[in-house]
């Protein structure tokens, strides 16, 4: 897919650019993997936990940079619904078929926008009594936050724009974009 080629809007008064291209994203994904390969004793098994649905893409690229063991784990959240910007309401859409109890947990997610939603994520995961939490964001946008979070891993920080591609979405649409695009409407 080339990335000069227009994006089929699901609305034509969609105009999107590139803000960060693919190969940019390769090159920063292979370096978070090595890292969190690093990071972690020898020996360590580690649970990814993908946020759905936009890190399906960053996920998969990430896991296959990290060398070591890794189990994944996916949970349904929402707090946009079809809108551009944070409800600041969390709901969990779907919940995580095995236990984290007593296990080192990596949470992957697309965007950290507000904070809320993060905050919400690690209380309720922190009940469920794993070993260890750390957090791996494609996307901080922290001009945007209402709430200081510790991020372990941050693979870009942007600016505060909506932004789709690599997995994110509007409305659904442009997440099978290998590029991170901004929206202008």
């Amino acid at each position: 897919m080339s990335e000069n080629r227009e994006a089929k809007a699901a609305d034509p008064k969609v105009r999107l650019s590139v803000h960060i291209d693919a190969e940019t994203i390769a090159r920063r994904v292979a370096e978070l993997g090595a890292q969190i390969t690093r990071d972690y004793p020898a020996g360590t098994q580690l649970c990814v936990v993908g946020i759905l649905k936009g890190c399906f893409v960053f996920l998969s690229d990430l896991v296959r940079h990290i060398d070591m063991p890794v189990s994944c784990q996916f949970l349904g959240i929402s707090s946009y619904g079809s809108a551009t910007q944070s409800s600041g309401v969390v709901q969990i859409t779907s919940d995580m078929t095995e236990s984290i109890e007593n296990r080192d947990v990596l949470i992957v997610e697309d965007i950290i926008d507000t904070g809320l939603t993060m905050r919400y994520l690690l209380d309720n995961l922190a009940t469920r009594r794993p070993k260890s939490i750390r957090v791996c964001t494609f996307l901080e946008k922290p001009d945007n936050a209402t709430m200081k979070i510790a991020i372990d891993y941050v693979g870009f920080r942007i600016p505060n724009a909506f932004v789709v591609g690599y997995g994110l979405d509007l409305a659904g649409y442009y997440r099978n974009l290998p590029y991170i695009g901004v929206i202008h409407e």
